[in-house]
């Protein structure tokens, strides 16, 4: 999956959650379900980034 695909995700994600949460509580099982794909897809970008830049420092020596 690209950074922009999982930046689109990210947002869909979001919005997903700040609905739910607004419909009932940010303690609810679904809005609970939504939060902990949402830090996963998070940690799937930070960990891509990361090793995106680590290529480009790569590139440069």
């Amino acid at each position: 999956m690209s950074t922009e695909q999982i930046l689109d995700h990210i947002e869909q994600c979001r919005q997903k959650m700040m609905f739910l949460a607004s419909r009932s509580s940010m303690v609810d099982n679904e809005v609970i379900e939504v939060s902990s794909k949402l830090d996963s897809l998070i940690i799937q970008y930070i960990h891509l980034t990361k090793n995106e830049g680590l290529m480009d420092r790569r590139a440069l020596k």
